[in-house]
């Protein structure tokens, strides 16, 4: 998900990468031979482990997870909020699986693409500093969905805004996989590149389901 000030939106743009991480901001936290690495515009970043023990996590909602609509929902929601305003982060860790992966991608300024692959301890760490000191909203505006057992996949597109009655200034797509237990929905990875001049979104991805 994108960045919300001149200076950091310009920065993600340069970067070409999908808003929701909030890319330009978290780059400082990215060790040196990841950050070296991304600047050059190629290759698979190694994800670094986040330093002390992973949080408890509290019971999931019934609500957020016991549909495909409210766990894509509750998603977007949780990395949303005005400026200053603080994340719910508690309610993001109650949506994911175990080992589950956060991947922003993109392009370097080289055309050469390029991801990272957080941790969501990582991706909360990284990217939620930028989120709150920064109006955020981020919602779906399409969706294509495909199911085989208890495994769905949700091409899921974006719009993020600094606020609600803003205009966009990111759009992108999320790759969501899903694994259903028989009890309630986990999400397991989301993996999202952002739209550019030459990687729009195809007019007919927005408003489907």
């Amino acid at each position: 998900m994108p960045l919300l000030f001149p200076r950091p939106l310009i920065a993600a743009r340069r970067l070409r990468v999908r808003p929701l991480a909030l890319l330009a901001a978290c780059l400082t936290m990215i060790p040196a031979a990841a950050s070296d690495l991304l600047a050059q515009g190629g290759g698979i970043a190694p994800a670094s482990a986040p330093p002390g023990t992973t949080p408890p996590v509290r019971p999931a909602d019934p609500a957020d997870v016991g549909t495909i609509d409210g766990i894509i929902a509750a998603l977007y929601a949780s990395i949303s909020g005005p400026k200053d305003a603080p994340r719910d982060v508690e309610r993001l860790r109650t949506l994911f699986g175990p080992s589950a992966r956060m991947i922003p991608t993109g392009e370097g300024a080289n055309g050469k693409a390029f991801l990272r692959n957080w941790s969501v301890e990582e991706y909360i760490a990284a990217a939620m500093p930028g989120l709150m000191r920064n109006g955020f909203f981020e919602k779906e505006i399409g969706r294509r969905s495909d199911t085989f057992g208890h495994i769905t996949h949700v091409m899921s597109v974006y719009d993020s805004r600094t606020t609600p009655e803003a205009p966009p200034f990111q759009r992108g797509i999320n790759s969501i996989q899903l694994f259903h237990s028989g009890e309630r929905w986990y999400i397991l990875s989301v993996m999202w590149d952002s739209e550019r001049p030459n990687n729009p979104i195809p007019p007919d991805r927005i408003g489907g389901r």
